[in-house]
């Protein structure tokens, strides 16, 4: 049976965000609210929780996981940044933006695409979100929470729990989230690409 920490979007309680991050630090898997949809995620350096988010959603290896981190100096501790993409996830962080950059060396390979050698990072806007990243101190290894069979992810923490109570170890109710996905953002050529238009605002590209 998981927990279930209803814990508020504008003033979380102290209490509560510690004991997420206690979880987590334990190698438990959790779905939280960010600022486009409920995600699921777990330490970065947890195999087996990853491998149980791979079978909660039915996730074959080829899955790219993002890393949601808390700052821009964080993505800048786990990916290669340049100083014209620097400028450019210095405006859009943090937002509803993943960007896929190459791996620096802290990425464990097996969370790299295995040809290109990139990850997916990403800042969240979310109060909830970012007070449990800045006490874990650490990025959480993420995944939209998309179920089998679902084009769109869960919005209500209430049938989050009726789902998954038996399947998650920690559910943090931060209110409703949206069901639009992020924008996808790839960095590794010359000019930035669109991978995925989601919730991010577009009008940055006609400065680029």
């Amino acid at each position: 049976m998981s927990q279930y920490f209803e814990i508020h979007p504008d003033n979380p309680q102290r209490r509560l965000v510690r004991q997420a991050v206690e979880i987590i630090a334990r190698g438990g898997v959790v779905v939280y609210p960010t600022d486009s949809s409920y995600a699921i995620g777990c330490s970065l350096g947890d195999k087996g929780a990853m491998e149980r988010i791979q079978r909660i959603r039915r996730l074959n290896d080829r899955h790219n996981f993002t890393l949601v981190c808390r700052d821009l100096s964080e993505i800048a501790r786990y990916a290669v940044v340049d100083n014209i993409n620097y400028r450019l996830l210095k405006m859009l962080t943090p937002g509803p933006y993943t960007f896929i950059l190459k791996a620096s060396r802290e990425v464990p390979r097996r969370l790299q695409n295995p040809r290109r050698k990139t990850i997916g990072l990403r800042v969240p806007d979310h109060i909830v979100t970012q007070a449990v990243l800045q006490a874990l101190n650490e990025p959480l290894m993420s995944s939209t929470l998309i179920m089998p069979g679902e084009e769109l992810p869960m919005t209500d923490p209430y049938e989050v729990r009726l789902q998954l109570e038996h399947a998650v170890d920690l559910i943090i109710d931060g209110g409703f989230c949206g069901h639009e996905p992020t924008t996808v953002v790839d960095l590794m050529g010359d000019r930035p690409e669109i991978l995925r238009e989601g919730k991010g605002s577009l009008d940055w590209l006609v400065e680029h």
